[in-house]
C-alpha cells in the first residue's frame, strides 16, 4: 500500500509538472483592474476580486495541476495610471489576462496595450460598444454587457410605452458619449425624437445645472447616460429638483443594484433598466451572492461581479484545453469556439467581434410595499434573448468581421 500510494503521489507530482510546464513561469496570472475606493467601488472594486478568486476555486483548474495567482489594481478612473498598470503587469509582472476594468476609457487603452502584448483582455465593467466595434481586437472578451444593449433593452422599451422625447444628461469621457450615441439611435429607429443632450464633467458632484437645463427641456424622458456615483446623485437631485413631479420621467441607462441600494426604494421605485444578472433570480445566483455578501460587508453582487466570475471560468477553461496561456489571441480563440457555460451566466457565445452573448434583462425597480425582504429590489419585466440583445455583428464595424 506505501508503493502504490507513493506510486500515486509521484504520479500526480508529475501531472501537475506537466501542466504547469506549459504555462508561462508555471503560473496562470490574472490581474482585477478596476476602481476601488472610488465612483464605481461598488459596481466591482474589492468584490470584484473576490470573484475572480471564487471562479480559480470554482473550476477546479488548481486540483488538476495547474498554479493560478489573482492579483489587483486600483485605476482610479484614469486611462494613464491604468496604462502604467498594464505596462508594469505585462512587462514585469507577468500577467496573462487583465480583467474587468469599469471606466471605458481606460478599457479602451487597456484593450491596445493588451493586443500590443499579445495577452488578454476580459471586461465585465466597461461599457462601449466600440469596443466590439471600430476597437474590436484578437485578445478582447466584451463579457456582461454594452452600451448597445443597454439602449435596446430599457431605450427601445420606454419610447414603446409612449417614451417619445428625450434628453441626455451625459457623462463627458468615452462612456458617456457611447451610451447617449447608441441609445439616441435606439430613440430615433423606434419613432421617437432627441431635444438635446448635455455633458457633465465625470465624476461629477453638483448637477444642478445640468438639471435645471434637462427641465426646461420638457422633454418626456430625461436620461442619464452616466453610471455609479454619478448616477445615484443625479436622481437624488433630480428628486430635490422636482422633475418627475413636473411630469417628466427619468431613465437611469446604466443602472446596478448597488445603485439601487444606495437611493432607496422611495426614491428609485418605478425605474427601468436594463441588466445582465440579477442576485435573486435563480438558486445559483442566490447560493453565490449569500458568499459574496459574507465576505463583502452585507453588499450583494452586481452583474460585472457575475461577469467576471463567468469571464474567469471560461479563460480558465480554455487556458486548460490549450493547455498553454502563452499566446493571447490563441486562448481568446479557444474562447471563441468553446461555448461558454457557467452556474451564473449559463449557455453563451463568445462571438467573432469579442463580444460574449447571452441573455439580458429588463427589471423595474419595486415599490417598498413590494420588497419582502433585504436587497429585494427588481421585478424582471422581460427576457431579451441573446440573439436580440446584442448589436449584430454585422453592424459593428469590427475590423476581425470584415
Amino acid at each position: 500500500m506505501r508503493v502504490k500510494y507513493l506510486l500515486a503521489t509521484a504520479a500526480a507530482v508529475l501531472t501537475a509538472g506537466a501542466a504547469n510546464a506549459q504555462v508561462t513561469d508555471g503560473i496562470i496570472k490574472l490581474g482585477v483592474m478596476n476602481d476601488q475606493s472610488g465612483l464605481y467601488a461598488d459596481v466591482s472594486g474589492p468584490g470584484g476580486t473576490w470573484a475572480a478568486k471564487k471562479a480559480v476555486a470554482d473550476s477546479g483548474i488548481e486540483a488538476r495541476g495547474f498554479k493560478v495567482e489573482v492579483v489587483f489594481a486600483d485605476h482610479q478612473n484614469k486611462p494613464d495610471i491604468g496604462s502604467n498598470v498594464a505596462r508594469q503587469w505585462y512587462d514585469v509582472d507577468k500577467v496573462d489576462a487583465i480583467v474587468d476594468v469599469p471606466t471605458s476609457s481606460v478599457a479602451l487603452a487597456i484593450n491596445n496595450i493588451t493586443k500590443e502584448k499579445n495577452k488578454v483582455f476580459i471586461g465585465s465593467g466597461p461599457a462601449s460598444s466600440d469596443l466590439t466595434g471600430p476597437a474590436c481586437s484578437p485578445n478582447t472578451a466584451h463579457w456582461t454587457y454594452d452600451t448597445w444593449a443597454l439602449a435596446n433593452g430599457t431605450g427601445k422599451a420606454i419610447v414603446q410605452t409612449g417614451g417619445k422625447s428625450w434628453y441626455f444628461v451625459t457623462a463627458d469621457y468615452a462612456f458617456g458619449h457611447a451610451l447617449e450615441r447608441d441609445t439616441s439611435n435606439v430613440v430615433k429607429a423606434n419613432g421617437g425624437t432627441v431635444t438635446g443632450a448635455v455633458r457633465h464633467p465625470f465624476p461629477g458632484t453638483d448637477f444642478s445645472s445640468f438639471l435645471l437645463q434637462a427641465q426646461a427641456s420638457k422633454a418626456q424622458i430625461v436620461a442619464f447616460a452616466n453610471a455609479g456615483g454619478d448616477t445615484i446623485n443625479s436622481i437624488k437631485q433630480a428628486a430635490e429638483f422636482g422633475i418627475v413631479e413636473g411630469g417628466q420621467k427619468l431613465a437611469g441607462m446604466l443602472m446596478f443594484i448597488t445603485d439601487v441600494h444606495s437611493l432607496g426604494l422611495k426614491t428609485a421605485q418605478g425605474l427601468n433598466f436594463t441588466t445582465a444578472w440579477y442576485w435573486d433570480a435563480n438558486d445559483n445566483n442566490r447560493a453565490f451572492a449569500k458568499e459574496f455578501a459574507a465576505a463583502n460587508g452585507g453588499k450583494m453582487p452586481t452583474m460585472v461581479h457575475a461577469g467576471i466570475y463567468s469571464g474567469v471560468i471560461h479563460y480558465l477553461k480554455a487556458v486548460e484545453a490549450l493547455k498553454s496561456d502563452a499566446d493571447g489571441v490563441k486562448v481568446v480563440d479557444k474562447m471563441k469556439e468553446m461555448p461558454s457555460d457557467d452556474k451564473l451566466f449559463g449557455k453563451g457565445v463568445l462571438r467573432k467581434d469579442g463580444r460574449h452573448v447571452h441573455d439580458m434583462y429588463l427589471v423595474e425597480v419595486k415599490k417598498p410595499s413590494e420588497s419582502k425582504y433585504a436587497w429585494d429590489y427588481l421585478t424582471v419585466k422581460k427576457t431579451i434573448p441573446a440573439a436580440e440583445a446584442f448589436r449584430p455583428m454585422a453592424d459593428g464595424n469590427c475590423p476581425l468581421v470584415k
